[in-house]
């Protein structure tokens, strides 16, 4: 859910950016991050940014309990085989996880090398320039809107149960789904096996975090082999984003491991075929994060430019750290709700291309949204979308 800055591009290969940005590594709640849009090296791009753009009608016929994503083909490959790099990777998560040496030197070596998959975790060019308006359009737009009313109406109840468990409202579960597969419709279709395979033992040497981005999907690979291991005998292999995300919420193994919930109550965890999980799943992400109930996301923000210190404002990116008091010292004007605000606030930046920038006033609610995919334009996106379905979910008798 990455490292760079994310341009507006955004479902299935949202573009590139998007997809690039996918995978997501869980990060501490205050640690502070570097400037607005940019996919700190976790991302998970949303998937969703694998979201290609499907439509209402589709999601809508997928009704019930289990959801079974529409076909694609399997990317493939040749087989790794049992080199000695494979053999001493093998060894080493093996032991690192307790697997059984003998049991992971077979799943990596017949693990297929996936030759297109490096190309698509660089960064995107720097010359493309950052436009928050286009990156909206790409997911606040009729048919992801109405694709999530029919979700919101199939799992009304499973939404209002995550709300009272975890306090986190239906919107913000429904804006992440939208974004990150598009109710389920693009979840990817790569072995997970092969795509994690290739990047731990493949990653570009030219990406400018070569080395920590290959340990982290080495990581991945051993999490991954553990949820192998428990799966029953002659289950398919798990399909995910070309990073190695699963599911409807786009989960990397770790998250999966952590902070993936049976919600359907039904003895186990299935976020690839049940969206209650999913619906859960994503919550219990958010509560685990540091979600507060009942406060907002973020508010609308003015200057008064005769004592506008931007620079300062700026300074901590997304990390909510000033009060309400010294926000406004710094020249900021704020609405009378954000006046009685009693956290710390962020200024944040979106770019819009060649015109003007947006600015809002994050809260600590809006840097949560941030631990799911580290980026401004992301985390507004995902809760314009769900605010978008929940208005028209109102006007449903």
């Amino acid at each position: 859910m990455h490292a760079l800055l994310l341009t507006p591009l955004s479902p299935r290969v949202q573009t590139l950016l998007s997809m690039s940005l996918m995978w997501r590594k869980p990060a501490s709640p205050l640690t502070p991050r570097t400037r607005t849009g940019r996919w700190l090296g976790c991302g998970l791009l949303s998937l969703a940014l694998s979201v290609g753009m499907g439509s209402a009608d589709a999601a809508a016929k997928h009704r019930g309990h289990k959801h079974k994503a529409s076909a694609h083909r399997t990317v493939t490959g040749a087989a790794f085989g049992n080199t000695p790099e494979v053999q001493q990777l093998a060894d080493q998560l093996a032991q690192t996880h307790q697997l059984p040496n003998a049991w992971v030197r077979q799943q990596l070596s017949s693990a297929q090398f996936l030759r297109g998959v490096p190309k698509l975790v660089m960064p995107p060019p720097v010359s493309t320039p950052k436009n928050w308006r286009a990156y909206r359009e790409r997911f606040v737009e009729p048919r992801r809107i109405q694709a999530g009313v029919a979700f919101w109406q199939n799992h009304r109840l499973a939404l209002e149960k995550a709300e009272a468990t975890y306090g986190v409202p239906a919107e913000m579960v429904v804006g992440i789904l939208g974004v990150e597969t598009f109710y389920g419709q693009h979840m990817g279709h790569y072995r997970v096996l092969d795509a994690l395979a290739t990047l731990a033992l493949h990653f570009p040497n030219e990406h400018p975090r070569a080395a920590e981005r290959q340990a982290f999907f080495q990581s991945e690979l051993g999490h991954f082999l553990v949820q192998m291991r428990q799966q029953p005998a002659g289950a398919a292999p798990m399909l995910g984003s070309f990073a190695g995300a699963m599911g409807w919420p786009q989960f990397m193994p770790s998250s999966w491991r952590q902070f993936a919930v049976d919600f359907d109550g039904d003895g186990r965890i299935d976020l690839l075929n049940s969206p209650v999980d999913a619906i859960g799943s994503v919550a219990n992400y958010f509560k685990a994060f540091g979600w507060q109930t009942g406060m907002p996301t973020h508010y609308p923000v003015r200057f008064d430019e005769a004592r506008l210190d931007k620079p300062t404002l700026l300074a901590p990116d997304i990390l909510p750290s000033f009060s309400v008091r010294n926000f406004q010292d710094k020249g900021a004007v704020l609405d009378d709700a954000a006046q009685q605000h009693t956290g710390p606030l962020a200024l944040v930046e979106l770019f819009n291309g060649g015109d003007a920038p947006s600015y809002v006033a994050g809260t600590e609610n809006f840097y949560v949204v941030t631990r799911y995919n580290w980026s401004s334009y992301y985390a507004l996106a995902v809760i314009e979308l769900g605010q978008a379905v929940a208005r028209e979910v109102q006007k449903v008798p």
